[in-house]
């Protein structure tokens, strides 16, 4: 694998802002020395301020485009996004299975900053039956992780109960995010689940606006670093210096919840500053 061009697959919506989506995942990819590609699902409509509109694609489209990726530019790793709808999520999981892929990581995508919803809900049931059991990772946050679940998460307890029953449905590693756990005051923790044990990942909290897209920035940074051969507590410990990074050194674009800094870990590398 050493001196290989590594190759990573985002199969997401577009997001005309530039802050999440394809585009937040491509930013990363980048910047973590990955070469990326892309599977469009849906086109949306927004900024900022929030999303306007939803055009999803076919499912044939989202699965033509996958085949032609996989056929000629076989990526070393993949991340899901926003999926839409249980025929889209169908056709993306019937793709990864024929091509074979394993180092596949999960964002299940459900609800914009705004509040929109980016997942139908018919397709929850979807995503946990043909997506989960193929994904190496998996990175919902805490209401997504109720979704998965179907139990309601207090503390750190009912997020150590979620991270189980969603890694019965197949995820090999269950990490649930706490941005929206409030409780632990100036501080975030991530939480892993690998089937046999658990593991923190501690980072300080920052009261910012400008956190669109760090969902899709952080699952992106994990298959960059699963690309790249890491194992998936390394690449989850990257992923979390990464958006740690991106979020501590905003660029405040925007009115609303601005884009996070996809530059911030590689420029703080350069700098000799530790991301």
């Amino acid at each position: 694998m050493s001196g290989a061009v590594r190759k990573a697959l985002t199969i997401a919506g577009s997001d005309s802002g530039g802050g999440a989506g394809i585009q937040a995942d491509l930013k990363t990819f980048q910047e973590l020395g990955v070469f990326g590609m892309s599977a469009i699902t849906a086109v949306t409509v927004q900024n900022t301020l929030g999303v306007r509109n939803v055009y999803p694609l076919p499912p044939e489209a989202a699965a033509e485009q996958i085949g032609a990726v996989g056929s000629d530019l076989a990526p070393d790793a993949l991340k899901t996004g926003m999926l839409f709808s249980a025929e889209i999520i169908r056709a993306v999981a019937g793709q990864i299975r024929a091509f074979g892929w394993a180092r596949v990581v999960v964002d299940p995508v459900m609800i914009a900053k705004g509040g929109a919803a980016l997942l139908l809900p018919e397709a929850v049931a979807a995503l946990k039956e043909y997506l989960l059991p193929l994904a190496q990772v998996v990175t919902p946050n805490i209401p997504e992780a109720e979704a998965l679940s179907g139990i309601p998460i207090t503390g750190m307890a009912g997020r150590r109960e979620a991270a189980k029953r969603i890694h019965s449905l197949g995820a090999k590693h269950v990490v649930i995010k706490g941005g929206h756990d409030e409780s632990g005051g100036g501080r975030i923790v991530d939480l892993l689940y690998d089937g046999a044990g658990f593991t923190e990942f501690d980072g300080r909290r920052i009261m910012t606006r400008h956190t669109h897209g760090t969902g899709c920035t952080f699952s992106a940074a994990v298959a960059a670093e699963l690309a790249k051969g890491a194992a998936a507590a390394e690449a989850i410990s990257t992923a979390r210096a990464f958006i740690q990074a991106a979020i501590e050194d905003e660029l405040g674009l925007g009115l609303g919840h601005g884009p996070t800094n996809h530059w911030a870990y590689r420029r703080r590398k350069e700098q000799g500053v530790r991301p």
